[in-house]
């Protein structure tokens, strides 16, 4: 049975992408690896094994299996993660941590590696283009907090490139925006100060009855991808008979904020009334145009806005990948 090593598998999209393989009775040795001492969510799952590593630390790798076919990367520091300021972290995991998994590949001629990429270095963009294609050349600010981070993030696509012209590494590279899941971590780091997810608040505003305010201009459209159809897409770079690629992550269609409001009332509240506030600040807006993993990936999005709802709503009851950590 193939080896795949999935860095990161104790965050949230690590967890679904895991969860998922194994829901679909995908037939792999699933080897999980976290930062975490223990981890215990696929302790029933007899073809995962769990790893502790620090990517930082190349002494580390050597718990790890020496004839992985895959690696699936989800590892990296993010601003959303980064209590206070301290570039030098983005330096040791992004890009220390990249080049140490890249050699453990390379050392144990891994035949593919999945990269998770910001959609930081184009999501500018937007303001002018709603469509983000992935060819588009990178766009980023220089005066902010996530600045280093984009920068990493970039240089180690670099990196993946390197080691595929140099030794023949498949590397595929995915650009992900705001990936849609429900954790039981609601809330996340704004210039290193903590802050509640925003439609976290919206979805308890709705079931609480609350008035829902629509902020800005109601219209503008934002590309909102589950992470189940997320997951479906790195399967698919497993097995496709290719050397790489470079793929933006989403749906290919935008729901306008209004859209959005309306179909959180309809799977979490109750009729609530809505105010429009026009005055407030705009949302971002961006569609991820994904026309290179449909052709090459085969890649088709399964769930549409108010499935994703309604599947979300139900993992939040459930809680199942949360109860055993």
């Amino acid at each position: 049975m193939k080896k795949i090593v999935v860095f990161g598998a104790t965050g949230d999209v690590g967890r679904y992408f895991v969860d998922w393989l194994l829901s679909h009775k995908i037939d792999y040795d699933i080897y999980a690896v976290g930062h975490r001492k223990e981890f215990h969510v696929f302790d029933y799952a007899s073809n995962v094994s769990y790893c502790s590593v620090n990517i930082s630390r190349k002494e580390d790798f050597d718990v790890l299996p020496t004839d992985p076919f895959a690696i699936v990367d989800f590892a990296g520091l993010m601003p959303a993660r980064m209590k206070g300021y301290n570039p030098q972290k983005y330096i040791d995991v992004n890009i220390t941590g990249t080049l140490n998994i890249l050699e453990y590949g390379r050392q144990n001629k891994v035949d593919r590696i999945l990269f998770m990429q910001s959609f930081g270095d184009i999501k500018d963009y937007g303001e002018f283009d709603v469509l983000l294609t992935a060819k588009m050349p990178r766009k980023f600010k220089f005066n902010s907090d996530h600045t280093v981070y984009v920068m990493t993030k970039n240089f180690a696509v670099d990196l993946l490139e390197n080691y595929h012209q140099m030794y023949g590494v498949k590397n595929f590279i995915f650009r992900l925006p705001t990936i849609y899941l429900y954790s039981k971590q609601d809330r996340y780091y704004v210039d290193g100060i903590e802050r509640r997810i925003g439609y976290r608040i919206l979805m308890d505003m709705a079931a609480a009855g609350k008035t829902m305010e629509v902020w800005g201009d109601c219209s503008r459209v934002k590309d909102m991808i589950y992470v189940k159809d997320f997951c479906q897409m790195l399967y698919k770079a497993l097995i496709v008979d290719r050397d790489g690629g470079y793929y933006n992550v989403g749906t290919g269609e935008g729901i306008s904020l209004l859209e959005q409001i309306k179909g959180i009332i309809e799977v979490f509240g109750n009729n609530n009334p809505i105010k429009f506030c026009p005055d407030k600040p705009n949302a971002p807006q961006y569609i991820m145009d994904i026309t290179p993993a449909k052709i090459e990936l085969g890649y088709k999005p399964q769930y549409d806005y108010i499935t994703m709802l309604k599947d979300f709503k139900e993992e939040m009851q459930l809680q199942r990948l949360y109860k055993k950590e």
